[in-house]
This record gives C-alpha cells, sequence and structure tokens, in this order.
C-alpha cells in the first residue's frame, strides 16, 4: 500500500524522515517529496507549505503522481474549543473552510455549488487512531477543525468560527487536503497539536512546542503506520 504523510512545515516531517531509511528525494511542482519503504508500506513524505493551495496542491501531487491510497497529516492548530488545552491532540471528524464565503448569492459560509460545508475524515482511520491512542495511554480527542487562509488571533472571529461551524480547533490546510482527498476517493487523516489556547501564558515559547509536538505527533503515527503494515 502507498500511503501519504504530510505536514505543512518542515519541523512536522522532520521527525518522520529521521526514522525512515534509503529515503529518495523527488523535486516536483516547486517541491520536495521524499519516498522510502516502512515494512511493507510504500511512504510518500512531504511539508506542503502553509495555506490552502499550497496543502492541496502537495495532496494532489501525493495522489496523482504517486498513486497514495491513504494519507495522513500532522501538525498544529489553535483551539476555539474552552475544552483544549496546548499540548491536546485532536483528529478531525470533519473540516470546513471558515473563509469560504458566498454568502451573497444565498449559500451558507463554507459551501460552493456542488460542492459541501463539510468533508467527513475516514471513519476507518479514525477508529485506527482510537485503537492506538488507547495502547499508547493517549487521549485523543475528536472535534471539528476549520481551515482558513488566515492566522485567526481576534477572539471575535475565533468565536465567530465556533458558533457558525460548531468549530473546536482552526488551522490553515487540513480542509484543503479534505477536499482533494474526497473528490479522489483517498481515505484521510488528519491529525493537530493545539498549540494556543485560552490557557497559554506570556512566556510560551512556540518554536520549542512545535519541535516536541512534531515529535510526539512522528510516534502517534508510526504507531498508525505500524497497525496499517500488520493489516497488509
Amino acid at each position: 500500500m502507498i500511503v501519504g504523510v504530510m505536514g505543512a512545515m518542515p519541523e512536522e516531517i522532520e521527525p518522520i524522515l529521521k526514522r525512515l531509511e534509503g529515503v529518495q528525494k523527488h523535486e516536483i511542482a516547486d517541491n520536495i517529496y521524499y519516498t522510502a519503504m516502512y515494512g511493507s508500506l510504500d511512504l510518500v513524505v512531504a511539508y506542503s507549505k502553509i495555506g490552502k493551495v499550497f496543502s492541496a496542491l502537495t495532496a494532489a501531487t501525493m495522489i496523482e503522481k504517486f498513486g497514495v491510497r491513504k494519507l495522513l497529516f500532522s501538525g498544529v492548530a489553535g483551539a476555539i474549543n474552552p475544552q483544549l488545552r496546548i499540548g491536546d491532540l485532536i483528529a478531525a471528524t470533519k473540516l470546513c473552510q471558515h473563509d469560504l464565503d458566498i454568502t451573497a448569492f444565498g449559500h451558507p459560509y463554507g459551501y460552493v455549488p456542488e460542492g459541501k460545508v463539510f468533508v467527513e475524515a475516514d471513519p476507518k482511520l479514525l477508529e485506527l487512531a482510537a485503537e492506538v491512542a488507547a495502547k499508547r495511554g493517549i487521549k485523543l480527542r475528536r472535534g471539528i477543525i476549520a481551515t482558513g487562509d488566515q492566522f485567526v488571533a481576534d477572539e471575535g472571529r475565533k468565536r465567530w468560527i465556533g458558533e457558525t461551524f460548531g468549530a473546536d480547533a482552526l488551522e490553515m490546510e487540513g480542509a484543503a487536503v479534505a477536499v482533494v482527498c474526497d473528490a479522489m476517493k483517498v481515505p484521510f487523516f488528519i491529525l493537530r497539536a493545539i498549540s494556543d489556547a485560552a490557557d497559554m501564558d506570556a512566556g510560551f515559547d512556540f518554536d520549542a512546542f512545535l519541535q516536541s509536538a512534531s515529535a510526539q505527533s512522528a510516534d502517534f503515527l508510526f504507531s498508525m503506520l505500524d497497525a496499517l503494515d500488520q493489516a497488509e
């Protein structure tokens, strides 16, 4: 099976690449894709760069050029749900685009004709993630993730996204990956570590957090890959 593993930033895939042997590099469309074997799995690893356009391009390239048949994405996200704390892991049950707005034509926020507001993650991969979390003693939350080409710091905007979409967290890539995978019938899983929340303090070091969260997410994804490998 060919499995894709994505992040948005280099830091999010570095812990994954460090654990692979015989890695080969491929340059396509101004990006670098890494391929390697992991057990019986053919892995394709890449960081997309930030934003919906780059993440959609990367996901489509993985599927079209490399034949990826399952796609796992990991990265960081900001909390909307006040119950989320820094460091919490959340798996997206479904995703939406909070900055997609053609309400002037009578459509709801996040919707375009022949599209849909929410794209649902693969239930089998969500169940696999739950099993991995239980075995590792990790609390894995589930929830709705909202995506947009904006870093949202305004509390009023966050509140609006939460109320409009029922969103628990927000980031800048997940829904774009979801739309591509949904259109191409490729099961996907989006994992996010909460990097900013109501409980953060002024001394929070994002760079240090990104490094530790990426390592934690990589460990989790490798446990999922192990399970997928055993199922082959």
